[in-house]
Formats: structure tokens, C-alpha cells, sequence
């Protein structure tokens, strides 16, 4: 690889002038050392055509893990490659699939071969293709295609691209359904790529196991077996994580022989501010958007991850009004943007026209942003994995950088500051998905039915319980059962009714009113909390208030203005224990896991000034949303809970701030988000005749993350007691028991009960202390 050009930034000089900036201060100083390159030669089996174009743009060696990774695709073995950020992961997989594509590409009958490259999102995937479009390759037809791709050109791609740039979703959607049309494309698949195989946990990672599945079936019938190579670089467990992916056997590529420059990253704890409410720590957003302004003011190119829409657009126009030249440009990044908008933002920040760039984790995978030197990160990401894809956007040319991790009044950003070795010392998470789930196989199940009619043969893609599932799907009328097998028995497709993500609902168009121009979209499941009439919406830094929310046009109308106060959507939920799955009984205190069921509705919302002062409760008119899924809960005695000093009146206030920090820190033994979990609490639940706390997952079936939950129950509970009665807050603040996702407004908590409740809880789950052998 070519070295890289003498480094100009100081990281330690840059840190170091952002003392009395904002009201915090470093809390702790971490320098991770550079090392130095492990050169390979060029393999003799790339295209001479690949090897003239890859050359031409100064690449003239491989890291040992490129070289090791493309020579098992090139012999047909399945591998993941897991090296860190800026690593070159690409070139590892880009040699064997464009060289299979381009010696292809002259083929005297029929087409050439082929290769999918799939990427979690858009902009990834078109990142990539302008990669290969500069280089110019004249035997290699790349293409995206995508949501975005006009009607006109998915013809001239099914029919001539031997590379085609896409993500799960279209291949689940479009390719695997109509495989018929995409038969020549199919029957020439020869590499599969799967870019950031990270992203793909939990229940939407479960949803792409079984679309990849569906593909080698797909790809089976026209007599094609690709090899797949999977890339990422934080994961735990890479080889298994990629195996339960493809299910099949992959080798795992880990020795990293790119060269890094030393990374400099400090945890930055907002100071304690006033409020209507009391003093409290100040907001992770507004402390990001003045430690953006002085690095920007200083030259530094800087990228800020925040993990809300909302906040992103706080913090761009935070520094836009406050750097000191004017004229410097800065933007907001974030999914809801047209595509152009975003294609724009990605070119004007590679370039370096954008100084500053305030974005969601759309900004976190491996798109080239070459030059950023420095990362902010605004309160913790959900994932150790998001915390590293974060802070690697930095120094990616070669040169030194500098991150910066900014604790959010959260309790598990609360604990990380005051424990650095907790984060510095923390293992990547383990992925966790299921493929077997049959909340998710079973319509996946419906799906491959539709492409080719299911045999018991299947079980190799889809396991031992197809046979089961696809009788239930039989006696739905889903299926029809034959003797050679379940078929497709309805009109109309089962991909129409199963999104990857989740049930994200109708995509709702957000609309000027004046002049009917289209600002952005969001997702059909955040429509009423974020879009109901009367709703702030925030756009590019020009705020809008919600005129009309159109639930079946899918429309909001926005006027635009500033009415000076934000608005804060409230909920009612409640739960049913469906089934005891695993638990028991320590002394007191009863520790479960199981399937529940959630009902939900959005009921009203708030309106509050700046300040955090409500000014107005207004009601919604929402229907009940129910989910079925799992969740670990707990009961005490109410009379145990009344000795330990939690007394009836303060009971709900004490339960409902225990369950808030639990939440918080759930992500501290689980790969998760406190956004991919709820929670509810009450003083006398229904079926356990209890005071009774539950944290679920927050998707259909499970995802396991309450499970990881329940299964180190005393290391959670420990680290939450801990987050909450060492917060330096009075009577209870975000850093500790306020929750940014509480449908009631945060009432009732109560702080000092919940220290008790946690206290009582962490008690009863300390394992009992054994007698000393005597000799």
C-alpha cells in the first residue's frame, strides 16, 4: 500500500485547547498505539485488467490480511474478514470478485460471471460503486440498484451488469421473487459480498440469515454455488457470527497488517447546569455542538455522531450559528433526506468543502470520508461495535486522530466515564440471531415458498422445524400441502407484507404546505410520536410545525416557523404474561423470563420550552398497538419492599425509576440500544399479584436481549444500583432514572426509592458465600 503524506494535525494540542469549552471538562485520557504495516505481494491469479486499474490508483502491495482473504475467495472458501477501521477490508474482497467478474466478461456464449455486493445502507453501497467506477475497469459493468434506481435501468442492469451494488432489502423484495427475470444473472453467480455483517444482529440480522439462505436456495436452482465473503470491523465472535449468517462454515480472517496511526480518545463529562427542574448535567447535545464549534474554528475537519434526528439537526445548527467565520460550511446528515440531498453531503464532506458534519449512525459504516481528524461521539451509541465504527471515521488517510466520547445524561454513559477501564477493557458484544425463530422463519418460510416451491429437502437452508412450520402455514391457508411438497396458495406475495427491519409501517412523505415540496420521510412506526398535528419537525436546521398528519395518505403538512417551545409525545403501556420460559426464586425476590404481551398507544403529547418548563398537555386520538414478544421481569413482596424503607405512596415512583435505569444499563451486558428495549412497571401487576418490573425486547418474538439480561442478572442489577446512587444529581436527572423514550413524562420517579429497590434486588442476586474448607 503507498505511505501515507507527513501528519500535520496534533491530537494532543487540539484536546488540550478545548479546556473551558462547554461546562464539562476530561474526565480520563486514553492513547491507543499505531503499528506499523505487514506488506504481501500481489497474487499471480488477478486479473490483468483488475491489476492494471487497482495499481494505476497507487495501490502497489497488499496488507497480509487483503492477500489472505482474497486468496481463500479466490479458491472458493467462505470467509469473513475482521480487521479494524480503515483496515482496507474492501481490497480483500474486491480483487477475487472483480477479477471473477472481468476474466468473465468475454465469455463466447451466454453471460459472464457474476457477483452481489450487499450493504446495510444505500449510501455504503454507492460509496463502493464509485469506488470501482474509478478505476475504470473496462471489463467490469457495476451498477446500484436499489429503492432509488429508475425503472429504465433495472432493465440494462438485470440484462448486462456483472457487479450489481445492493442491500438485503431489494434482494428480499425484488430479486429473489421475480428470480425468473434475473435467471442469466442468477445462473453466473459466482461471489457474494456482505459488507458491515455487524450490522445484521438481532432480529433484523435474523431476517438477513434467512434471505441469505433464500439466496443460495435461488442461486441452487440455476445450478450456481457462490462463495460468500463477509466483512466487518468490530465483532466478537467472527466466524460464528458469519456462519449463523450464511449457514454454512466460514474461515475467520483476523490478523490485521494495515498500518495505524496512534488515536487519541477522551471521555468528556458535561458540567451540572440549572433548570426549572434543579440542577441537572447538561445535555450531551448541546455540550457536542461547542466542542464542534472550537474544533471546526481551529481547521480541525470534524465529524459528530448524535443517535436522534432531532439532535442531529440540534447540533448542526448549533455550530453553524456559532464558528466564528460564517462562510464555513456545516450540515446535518441523517436518514428522511433525499437520496440527492444525502449524495451531495457524502461528495461535499469527501472533498472537504464541509468542515463540519453532525450525522445519526447512517454516517457510521465504512463509506469514504478520507481526512476526517476528529470524531465526537454524543452519548453512548447502544454497541461497543457502534462505539469503534464511530470513532474510526477519524485519521482514515493515515494520520493521527482524535475521538472524543461525550457522556449523555444516560445511566450507562454515567457509569463509562467513571469506570474508563469498563470501556476501554470492553469486549465487542457477541451478535446474537436466531434463524430460528419462528415468529421470523415462518414468514420467510411463506417467502421462499413463492420463489420455489418448498421441499422437505429445505431443512439444509431452513432446519429440523420446517416440516412443522410449513403444516402450520398449511392450515392457515397460507400453503397448500402437497405430497412433493408446500406451495404458494394466495394471490398475492408474502415479501409484500415482511419488511427486514421490522414493522417500520408506510414510509410517511413530510410536505411543505405552501409550496407542496417533499423535505424528507420517516418511518411509518415513528409517525405518531414524531409527525402527529401539532408536532416541532426539524429540518436542516429550519424548524416546521405539523398542520395534518394523514394516516392513510401518509402525509404530514409542515408550515414553516418556530413557535418556540418542542413537543414530547406520551404513551400508556401495559403487559400480560403470556408464558414462564426459565426462572426462580431467590429468597424474596422472583426472577423470570418469558413471552409477554405489550399493548401500547400514544395518547398525547407535551409541549415544553427550552428550558424543560411544560406549558400544555394536549390528547391524541391513537389506536392500541399490541406486540408480542420476551422480556425478563422481577417481583417483590410488597411488604419486604415497605421494611427496606419503599413505603406504598412512594412504591410507583420507585419502581418506574428502577425500571428507567435498567433499561439504561441493559446495554452493558447485552449488544443493544436502549431504543431496541421497553420497560413497564407497576405496583400490583395483574398476573403476579405483585410489585412487578419487566424489560422486554422491543420486536415480534424476541430479539435476546432481555434474555442476556436474565441470564447475568447480578452483574446488571450491580452496575445500575451503581449508575444510580453514584449520579451527582439531587432527586433524580437523564443521567440516572429519567428516560428520553417515557410515554409518561418521567412521573412519577423516585431516585431514592429506586436505590433501595435496586439495593434489594442486588441483594437477593449475590450468589450466598460458601464455608472455607476446612483441611
Amino acid at each position: 500500500m503507498t505511505s501515507s503524506a507527513p501528519d500535520p494535525f496534533e491530537p494532543a494540542s487540539a484536546l488540550g485547547r478545548l479546556t473551558g469549552t462547554g461546562t464539562g471538562g476530561l474526565i480520563h485520557v486514553e492513547t491507543i498505539p499505531g503499528r506499523p504495516a505487514d506488506l504481501r505481494d500481489w497474487p499471480d491469479w488477478v486479473d490483468p485488467q483488475v491489476e492494471a486499474a487497482v495499481r494505476g490508483s497507487g495501490v502497489t502491495s497488499l496488507w497480509s490480511h487483503q492477500r489472505r482473504a482474497a486468496d481463500l475467495v479466490h479458491s472458493g472458501e467462505d470467509v469473513v474478514l475482521c480487521t479494524g477501521t480503515a483496515s482496507g477490508k474492501s481490497l480483500g474482497y474486491q480483487l477475487p470478485m472483480l477479477s471473477a467478474v472481468s476474466a468473465g466478461a468475454d465469455a463466447p456464449t451466454g453471460r459472464g460471471a457474476t457477483a452481489l455486493y450487499l450493504a446495510p445502507t444505500k449510501a455504503l453501497a454507492a460509496d463502493q460503486e464509485a469506488r470501482i467506477r474509478s478505476w475504470a475497469i473496462p471489463t467490469v459493468r457495476a451498477a446500484v440498484l436499489d429503492g432509488d434506481t429508475p425503472r429504465d435501468e433495472r432493465r440494462w442492469i438485470r440484462d448486462h451488469a456483472g457487479l450489481i451494488l445492493s442491500n438485503p432489502d431489494l434482494l428480499h423484495h425484488t430479486l429473489l421473487p421475480t428470480h425468473e427475470r434475473w435467471a442469466s444473472f442468477f445462473r453466473s453467480l459466482q461471489v457474494v459480498v456482505v459488507d458491515e455483517c455487524h450490522q445484521y444482529r438481532g432480529v433484523f440480522g435474523t431476517h438477513v440469515a434467512l434471505v441469505l439462505r433464500r439466496l443460495r436456495r435461488v442461486a441452487a436452482r440455476y445450478g450456481s454455488d457462490p462463495v460468500f465473503v463477509l466483512a466487518s470491523a468490530t465483532i466478537a465472535s467472527p466466524a460464528g457470527h458469519a456462519s449463523a449468517l450464511v449457514g454454512r462454515p466460514v474461515t475467520a480472517v483476523t490478523d490485521d497488517g494495515s498500518p495505524r496511526q496512534e488515536l487519541t480518545f477522551g471521555l468528556w463529562r458535561p458540567g451540572m447546569v440549572d433548570t426549572p427542574q434543579g440542577e441537572v448535567q447538561r445535555g450531551a447535545i448541546a455540550e457536542t455542538a461547542d466542542l464542534m464549534t472550537r474544533l471546526v474554528d481551529d481547521g480541525v475537519q470534524t465529524l459528530a455522531f448524535a443517535k436522534s434526528r432531532v439532535g442531529v439537526e440540534r447540533v448542526a445548527d448549533s455550530v453553524r450559528h456559532h464558528v466564528t467565520e460564517p462562510t464555513t460550511q456545516i450540515a446535518a446528515y441523517r436518514g428522511g433526506y433525499l437520496p440527492e440531498e444525502r449524495r451531495a453531503i457524502e461528495r461535499d464532506l469527501r472533498t472537504g468543502r464541509l468542515r463540519g458534519v453532525a450525522a445519526t449512525n447512517a454516517l457510521e459504516l465504512g463509506i469514504d470520508v478520507s481526512g476526517l481528524d476528529a470524531v465526537i461521539v454524543a452519548g453512548w451509541p447502544g454497541t461497543t461495535a457502534s462505539l469503534w465504527q464511530q470513532v474510526g471515521r477519524a485519521g482514515r488517510s493515515g494520520r493521527r486522530s482524535l475521538a472524543l466520547f461525550v457522556a449523555a445524561d444516560d445511566p450507562l454513559d454515567t457509569y463509562l466515564v467513571d469506570h474508563p477501564e469498563s470501556l476501554f477493557g470492553r469486549p465487542v458484544e457477541p451478535s446474537v440471531i436466531n434463524p430460528e425463530n419462528p415468529h421470523v422463519l415462518a414468514p420467510h418460510l411463506a417467502a421462499a415458498a413463492y420463489e420455489l416451491a418448498l421441499t422437505p429437502d429445505d431443512v439444509e437452508y431452513f432446519g429440523e422445524s420446517l416440516p412443522q412450520l410449513a403444516d402450520t402455514l398449511a392450515r392457515a391457508r397460507i400453503l397448500r400441502s402437497r405430497p412433493r411438497g408446500w406451495f404458494w396458495d394466495r394471490d398475492d406475495r408474502p415479501g409484500d407484507h415482511l419488511n427486514l427491519r421490522g414493522n417500520l409501517g408506510t414510509p410517511v412523505a413530510i410536505v411543505e404546505k405552501r409550496s407542496g415540496a417533499v423535505l424528507g420521510t420517516v418511518d411509518g412506526d415513528r409517525a405518531e410520536t414524531t409527525v402527529h398535528t401539532g408536532a416541532v419537525y426539524v429540518h436542516q436546521g429550519k424548524t416546521y410545525v405539523v398542520t395534518n398528519y394523514d394516516v392513510e395518505a401518509a402525509l404530514a403538512e409542515v408550515t414553516p416557523g418556530d413557535p418556540g417551545w418542542t413537543t414530547w409525545a406520551t404513551s400508556d403501556s401495559q403487559f400480560e404474561i403470556a408464558q414462564v420460559e426459565a426462572g426462580g426464586r431467590h429468597a424474596d425476590l422472583e426472577w423470570h423470563y418469558g413471552q409477554i404481551v405489550v399493548h401500547k398507544q400514544v395518547t398525547g403529547f407535551l409541549r415544553r420550552l427550552p428550558g424543560g418548563e411544560v406549558i400544555g398537555q394536549h390528547p391524541l386520538d391513537f389506536p392500541v398497538h399490541t406486540l408480542r414478544t420476551r422480556g425478563t421481569w422481577w417481583t417483590l413482596p410488597a411488604d419486604v419492599l415497605a421494611a427496606a424503607g419503599v413505603d406504598e405512596p412512594s412504591l410507583p415512583g420507585a419502581l418506574h425509576a428502577a425500571e428507567h435505569a435498567a433499561i439504561g444499563l441493559l446495554s452493558f451486558v447485552a449488544q443493544s440500544d436502549r431504543w431496541d428495549v421497553g420497560g413497564v412497571s407497576t405496583a400490583l401487576h395483574q398476573d403476579t399479584g405483585l410489585p412487578t418490573v419487566v424489560v422486554y425486547d422491543g420486536f415480534p418474538g424476541g430479539a435476546g436481549i432481555a434474555h442476556s439480561g436474565f441470564r447475568q442478572p447480578a452483574r446488571w442489577i450491580e452496575a445500575t444500583l451503581d449508575a444510580v446512587r453514584n449520579c451527582r444529581c439531587r432527586s433524580g436527572c437523564p443521567a440516572c432514572i429519567q428516560s428520553p423514550k417515557c410515554g409518561n413524562g418521567n412521573e412519577p420517579l423516585d431516585k431514592d426509592g429506586a436505590i433501595k429497590v435496586l439495593g434489594l434486588v442486588r441483594d437477593y442476586l449475590r450468589p450466598p458465600v460458601r464455608p472455607a474448607i476446612e483441611p
